[in-house]
């Protein structure tokens, strides 16, 4: 098992090396980080493209339900017509309850 560090003994043995293999480090851990950070940003990438297809899948759905629902109304209907109806109706029934 590997023993801990902290990032100050690590920057003692940083400095402790010639310039040009502090770069050789420095481009080392920048491409591990850049490979980490690329395969989290496909992760959350995967993960939005599954949410856009659930999306869609749902969107399908109530499109075909709205299609259901148009395609039960059968001939022409006049929306003023059938609120005044209810409104007819609403009132009769609060005449009836209050005598």
């Amino acid at each position: 098992m590997q023993e801990s560090v902290t990032l100050e003994q690590v920057e003692t043995l940083v400095v402790r090396l010639p310039p040009k293999d502090q770069l050789k480090l420095l481009a080392h851990i920048s491409e591990r980080l850049s490979n980490i950070l690329l395969a989290e940003s496909k992760t959350e990438s995967d993960h939005e493209q599954q949410l856009r297809e659930e999306r869609l899948r749902l969107a399908g759905i109530l499109c075909d339900e709205v299609e259901d629902i148009s395609d039960d109304a059968k001939g022409s209907f006049d929306a003023a017509e059938d609120i005044r109806r209810m409104r007819e109706e609403r009132i009769a029934q609060l005449c009836r309850s209050d005598a």
